[in-house]
């Protein structure tokens, strides 16, 4: 695999949403960028020559640090290989994580000796997403309120990962024994930004959270990263990174300046899966509801089962297909919220069932792909939707899709993309990976259309 000296960027993101939202920072800035559902080879990359940045999406956001010992390494060589000066981890905005289970820790330690650098920024702020951080504490908007990490709404009852601690360094300290640093924003702010890195360094600390909470501190933070980042670096954090490159990028002039966004035509109906718990989903179910979509349960308990799982499926394909038939968009989901007592069952029947949980969501994140899949392949559908970080991945490699690129912006973290290469996609041509907590109430009308809210605007995302 030969390096190319124009690449700007290549990341990795920890579940497919993430991924997709990476691709959606860069490409609508003007950085054309390919997102790689399984590493790529020569081949591969060659048919996206042009692209100046490469992502490959992943499911470790999900999966313990035994399958990261077992999966990690080959796909950071491949980003080694891929030679560009920033490789970034992507994790998501609201730093999902535990030591057993989507370890961040356990991802840079595999991480460094393959892709380097003196040091290793993390920013997980996205103020344009509604998260910010502060002398090393996050925060993310929830019901037009900002709330600390650990005293968030969603995040901290979140079903596999509650956090409980929004000082990142002491989160992260859980997962991983290295000393971390701050740049704070007094720092940022006041033009000594670079001097507190160097005392960072000068310390031993090679990890370095940077606070953000508007443009000119993601902007900082990405000149940071960019004017130290020597023959390579090793970056961890949220689409943050991207936006504070894509800030200072523009400054100096490897950019230009923002286009008009791009939008693609309406379409006449969508399919919609979702596994997602979170309230912005549930609230997304609920406008769908109102402006005439067809809603359906499905009931993700029974995949405990693998038998009675298919059988549920085809019950949910039968109800979709017959609603999409008389023109209808539909939305088949597992749970409407965190309250929905259908979660509870899930879980009474994962406990009983013998099996390791990440196996069961596995498959119930498969079998939604497939569903998806069958329900276009027989409809003419050419646009859906999987909402759910975790059950993205899944349910993408279920339809066999090859790589991604983006197409249009819909809402921050969720944009319309191109399939390519989709195996078992059923005719599908236009999808959207939507992490639970991204998109304004209306977004699946949004997607129908395939352009921005009804309002024009592009809100702050609730967590």
């Amino acid at each position: 695999m030969t390096p190319r000296g124009d690449r700007l960027i290549g990341f990795y993101g920890d579940d497919y949403t993430g991924s997709s939202a990476v691709m959606e920072v860069l490409g609508f800035a003007g950085v054309p960028t390919v997102l790689f559902l399984e590493p790529p080879d020569e081949a591969a990359l060659a048919r996206f020559a042009d692209c100046r940045a490469v992502g490959i999406a992943g499911i470790a956001r999900s999966q313990t640090p035994a399958w990261m010992d077992a999966n990690l390494p080959g796909i950071f060589d491949t980003l080694a290989r891929i030679g560009a000066p920033v490789t970034h981890y992507k994790v998501c905005s609201t730093f999902d994580s535990a030591p057993q289970i989507g370890s961040i820790g356990r991802a840079i330690e595999l991480g460094v000796p393959r892709l380097g650098g003196a040091w290793h920024p993390l920013l997980v702020a996205a103020p344009a997403l509604g998260r910010y951080q502060a002398f090393g504490n996050l925060f993310a908007v929830a019901g037009g309120a900002v709330h600390r990490l650990d005293r968030h709404p969603t995040m901290s009852r979140h079903p596999v990962t509650p956090m409980d601690e929004a000082d990142l360094r002491r989160h992260l300290a859980r997962q991983i024994a290295a000393p971390m640093g701050l740049v704070d924003l007094v720092a940022l702010q006041g033009g000594r930004a670079d001097a507190a890195l160097a005392a960072c360094l000068d310390a031993g600390e090679r990890i370095v959270s940077l606070d953000a909470i508007d443009e000119a501190t993601i902007a900082e933070a990405g000149r940071l990263i960019w004017e130290h980042r020597g023959e390579r670096l090793f970056a961890i954090g949220s689409q943050g990174v991207e936006y504070a490159l894509v800030a200072h990028w523009r400054r100096i002039g490897l950019l230009a300046p923002e286009a008009e966004p791009a939008s693609a035509p309406p379409v006449k109906r969508i399919a919609v899966v979702s596994a997602s718990c979170a309230p912005v989903t549930a609230a997304q179910i609920a406008q769908a509801r109102r402006d005439g979509f067809t809603t359906f349960a499905v009931d993700a308990a029974a995949a405990a089962d693998p038998a009675l799982w298919a059988r549920e499926l085809d019950r949910a394909e039968r109800d979709g297909l017959a609603a999409l038939r008389e023109g209808r968009s539909v939305v088949l989901h597992t749970a409407e919220g965190p309250d929905d007592p259908a979660i509870i069952r899930t879980r009474a029947a994962i406990a009983a069932a013998g099996e390791p949980a990440e196996t069961i969501h596995a498959r119930i994140g498969a079998g939604l792909g497939r569903l998806l899949g069958r329900l276009a392949a027989q409809s003419g559908l050419t646009r859906g939707v999987i909402a759910g970080g975790d059950t993205s991945g899944h349910a993408a490699q279920a339809l066999g899709i090859g790589a991604l690129t983006a197409l249009a912006p819909l809402a921050p973290g969720a944009p319309l993309c191109r399939l390519h290469g989709s195996a078992r996609a059923g005719g599908l041509a236009e999808i959207v990976l939507k992490g639970g907590q991204m998109g304004g109430p209306d977004f699946f009308q949004t997607v129908l259309r395939g352009g921005h809210a009804a309002t024009g605007e592009i809100r702050r995302q609730d967590a």
